[in-house]
């Protein structure tokens, strides 16, 4: 149904429409026109002939539709996603972000990467083609992260390559082993290269790195990051050239930190991305639409929020003629009722409409893709596996930080039973534990994390960034087990226990990450997980999305993998009771 970025611009057609000799296959009438270069409004039909835009002025057309002095802005871009993040395939993720406006999206699917390899890839890839979102492809380039953990594969340039070349591959996605990068690991320099050659874009994903340190990883001409947690920070990565990426995700919230970093200076070097985000906060609180409104809140002019959303991120990676209402732009675009709310009425790709009232008029045949191998593959548990024999006076515990994805080293006490270290719930301090999921090995580690809130019972979850082994916290190990056997019924999952029951789960099949159902089901699964978690105690706005941050070890200051407790800043993997510095 759509066109493909390779057919032919209908050029001769186009000037006709152009200048008014000839009819418009769609005129919307009476539009107020966003032009996101000037940063001004003004009033005019928009005439789109063969899925481009002709021009704006006074136009007729075999279809017109009267917005009635509504707004008429280009369709949204999100800079950065994972869309397994949203637990639904990816034929259900659209239906869930393109109502809200969203046209494109540049997707990362290093998570299925790091378990299923470039099988994993070609399903994503492959899944959204001819839909109604568009979906370009930023390969991984960190499978897995780092030497610190247990992944489904490992990708090297050579994995990585061919696919390079495809006209939907943007370029290298989030360079992760910003050490590797510094002291020039050929591994990680090998992937740049091949990059640089083909002159593709290579993502940054730099959390906290600053002086000398960030003008080598600049100097390897990564170009963007979306990690910056400060206002600062993101100045300081702007100045060495960098595009930020400012991230609005279920559990990393950077927004209003970052969002007085806009103005009209500076917006063609901020995008906005999500990064992270689930089916419940798509379905309630929306996608990039709800990025542009805070910003607007916060006090950011409401084109230039729009520019940040479309323009800028189209420029920043090469897709020329996408992100603006103008002659010669593919007719990606949102008709919206105001500026300050950026409620989004219709939604037109390529002059069709795919989405009108927050519903989508239609399947526009997207066909469902062939179930991928199971993923979910684990050693037998026994509950010496997660007994912890106390040898010290004091132990590194995982200190996590409201709606951010770093944490603390926190050195802690522990409560010690019969010469075995347990969780202490008057302290918020419960038991963590990493298993490795894919090759049915014994590797699994086990440590303690303060700031999950949980009373009783135990959460666990397939989703554990990068690699994505089993990750649970518990506080007690009956429960431990149970849940992460729930996990191994299901192939992958979410699942909440107490006292042997489990309260809450929802089967993610694919790849351990996604659900083979309807969004709408997805929701409710989430929805009741929540509420199973705050009855555990745990207070976290999304707890399982929380927990599958405590395995990245790229990001500071304390994380764990199936190789036991990684202290980022030394870049090592640090016992448990060792806690000096």
């Amino acid at each position: 149904m759509f066109l493909t970025r390779r057919e032919s611009y209908p050029l001769d057609q186009m000037i006709d429409v152009a200048a008014g000799r000839t009819r418009a296959d769609l005129v919307l009438k009476n539009g107020s026109v966003v032009n996101v270069f000037t940063g001004e409004v003004s009033e005019g039909d928009v005439a789109i002939h063969g899925g481009f835009i002709a021009g704006v002025g006074q136009y007729v057309g075999n279809e017109v539709i009267d917005i009635k002095g509504r707004y008429v802005a280009p369709s949204f871009i999100d800079g950065h996603v994972h869309i397994e993040s949203s637990m639904v395939m990816p034929m259900e993720f659209a239906r869930a972000v393109v109502p809200h406006g969203t046209g494109a999206v540049v997707a990362d699917p290093h998570e299925i990467a790091n378990v299923l390899g470039m099988e994993g890839i070609m399903y994503m890839s492959k899944s959204m083609r001819g839909g109604p979102l568009e979906v370009y492809v930023m390969l991984p380039s960190c499978v897995p992260s780092t030497e610190f953990e247990t992944s489904g594969v490992s990708l090297d340039s050579l994995d990585i390559q061919p696919l390079m070349t495809e006209s939907y591959v943007l370029g290298l996605a989030e360079v992760m082993n910003y050490p590797g990068v510094v002291y020039k690991d050929p591994q990680i320099l090998d992937k740049i290269r091949v990059s640089l050659k083909l002159g593709k874009r290579i993502d940054g994903h730099c959390p906290q790195i600053a002086g000398s340190d960030l003008m080598a990883y600049s100097a390897a001409r990564i170009s963007s990051d979306h990690e910056c947690t400060s206002f600062d920070e993101a100045k300081r990565k702007l100045g060495v050239g960098m595009h930020i990426h400012i991230r609005e995700g279920s559990t990393a919230k950077n927004l209003h930190d970052l969002a007085p970093l806009v103005t009209p200076q500076t917006a063609m070097s901020c995008s906005f991305v999500t990064d992270d985000r689930n089916t419940l906060d798509l379905m309630t609180k929306g996608h990039i639409d709800s990025m542009i409104r805070e910003a607007i809140k916060i006090g950011v002019d409401p084109v230039v929020a729009i520019k940040v959303a479309t323009l800028s991120t189209a420029c920043h990676y090469g897709l020329r003629y996408l992100g603006a209402v103008a002659p010669g732009y593919v007719a990606d675009l949102v008709v919206l009722d105001s500026l300050d709310l950026i409620g989004v009425d219709m939604v037109f790709k390529q002059g069709v409409l795919v989405a009108k009232d927050g519903k989508m008029v239609d399947t526009f045949g997207i066909q469902e893709q062939p179930r991928l191998r199971r993923s979910v593959n684990i050693h037998f548990l026994e509950p010496k596996d997660f007994q912890v024999k106390a040898r010290g006076p004091t132990m590194n515990v995982i200190g996590m930080i409201p709606n951010q994805i770093v944490t603390k080293r926190l050195i802690e006490a522990p409560r010690v039973i019969e010469g075995f270290v347990v969780p202490d719930i008057d302290r918020d301090i419960a038991k963590v534990a990493i298993i490795e999921r894919h090759n049915a090995t014994e590797p699994r580690a086990i440590g303690f994390v303060k700031g999950m809130g949980i009373k009783e019972g135990a959460m666990v979850s397939s989703i554990a960034h990068d690699s994505h082994n089993i990750v649970a916290v518990a506080t007690n190990d009956h429960d431990l087990i149970e849940a992460a056997v729930q996990i191994v019924r299901m192939q992958g999952g979410l699942a909440i226990v107490r006292d042997g029951e489990v309260l809450a789960s929802l089967p993610l099949p694919i790849a351990g990450l996604m659900s083979d159902r309807h969004i709408e089901e997805v929701t409710e699964g989430l929805k009741q997980l929540k509420e199973a978690a705050h009855a555990l105690g745990s207070n976290v706005e999304d707890p399982f999305m929380a927990m599958a941050f405590l395995s990245l070890p790229v990001i500071p200051e304390l994380k764990i993998t199936d190789m036991g407790l990684i202290h980022v800043k030394r870049f090592r993997i640090i016992d448990l009771f060792d806690t000096q510095e």
